[in-house]
C-alpha cells in the first residue's frame, strides 16, 4: 500500500512520538537484564545479560505476595467505583426531579476538592473504625463512588433512548431492572474505561498504601517497591538492577491488562467522543 507524499509528514510525526512513549519501557526492561555496573549505561541491547536479576527480586522480597494483594486491592476497588458509579449516573440520567442539575453540580465540585484537604479526616474515620493495617481503607471508599466516573458514565446513558425504558417500565420492570437488563448491558465500553482506570490508579497508587499499611504482608507493589528502596538508603548499597527489575514486574500486569482490553477501551472512547 503506497502512502501520499503530503501524508509522510503526519506519518514522520507519528512514528516519532511513538518512539518517545516507547523508549522508557524498552530501556526499563533492558536495564533489568544488565548487571549493576551497567544499568545506567543508556544501552538498549545488553551488553551482558543478567537474567538472574529476576531471580534475585523473588529471593530479596516477597514480590509473589505483593503482586497478589494489589491484584486483590485494585479489583475491589474497580469493581465497586465501577458499580456505585453506574446507579448514580443512572440515577441522575433517568429520573427528572427539581433540583437535578443542581445535585449534579454540587456532585461535580467535589473534584475541585484536593485529596490532602480530606487525607486526615478520612484517616481519622479508618482510625476510629479499627481498620488501619487492613487492606479495606484501600478500596472501601470506592463504595461511594467517585464524581469523574459518574459525569463519564451519565453521558453514555443520556445517550440511551429513553422509548427503551418506557416500554420495559411498561412491561413491569422496577426502577433496579431498568439498570440491570437494559442500562448496564448497554454501556459496556463506558463500564469497562472505568474499570480499567481505576484498576490502574489502584494498582500505581503509593499513597494510601503508605498511609495505612504497615505489615509487609499487606504490602502492595508499589509500596512493596519502596521497602525495597529504603532498605538500599539503610544499608548504603543500592542494588538498582533488583529494583529495576522488581519495577517490570509491576507494569507487566498493567500491559497484560490493555492488550486484553484494548478493544473495549478504544470502543469507549470513542463512544465517548460522540456522546460528548
Amino acid at each position: 500500500m503506497t502512502v501520499p507524499w503530503r501524508r509522510l509528514p503526519f506519518f514522520v510525526l507519528l512514528a516519532l512520538a511513538t518512539l518517545a512513549f516507547v523508549y522508557p519501557l524498552v530501556w526499563l526492561v533492558s536495564a533489568s537484564l544488565k548487571p549493576r555496573s551497567q544499568v545506567f549505561d543508556n544501552r538498549l541491547i545488553p551488553e551482558i545479560f543478567q537474567p538472574s536479576n529476576y531471580v534475585k527480586v523473588w529471593d530479596a522480597a516477597p514480590v509473589l505476595r505483593w503482586l497478589l494483594n494489589s491484584l486483590t486491592v485494585g479489583f475491589m476497588a474497580a469493581a465497586t467505583v465501577t458499580l456505585s458509579s453506574a446507579l448514580v449516573a443512572f440515577g441522575f440520567a433517568y429520573f427528572r426531579f427539581r433540583g437535578r442539575n443542581i445535585a449534579f453540580g454540587i456532585l461535580l465540585s467535589t473534584m475541585m476538592l484536593p485529596g490532602a484537604v480530606t487525607m486526615i479526616p478520612v484517616y481519622l474515620i479508618w482510625n476510629k473504625l479499627g481498620m488501619i493495617d487492613t487492606q479495606i481503607p484501600l478500596w472501601a471508599q470506592n463504595l461511594f463512588g467517585s464524581a469523574f466516573y459518574v459525569f463519564l458514565l451519565r453521558q453514555f446513558f443520556l445517550g440511551i433512548p429513553r422509548e427503551l425504558f418506557e416500554a420495559a417500565r411498561v412491561d413491569g420492570c422496577g426502577y433496579f431492572s431498568l439498570f440491570r437488563r437494559i442500562a448496564f448491558p448497554l454501556c459496556k465500553p463506558a463500564l469497562v474505561i472505568v474499570f480499567v482506570f481505576e484498576f490502574k490508579a489502584s494498582w500505581s497508587d503509593l499513597l494510601k498504601p503508605l498511609i495505612y499499611l504497615q505489615t509487609p504482608d499487606y504490602f502492595t507493589m508499589p509500596r512493596g517497591l519502596k521497602q525495597i528502596i529504603d532498605s538500599f538508603a539503610l544499608s548504603g548499597h543500592y542494588e538498582w538492577e533488583i529494583a529495576i527489575a522488581a519495577s517490570v514486574l509491576a507494569v507487566a500486569p498493567m500491559i497484560v491488562l490493555f492488550a486484553f482490553g484494548q478493544r473495549y477501551i478504544l470502543d469507549g472512547v470513542a463512544t465517548t467522543a460522540q456522546k460528548g
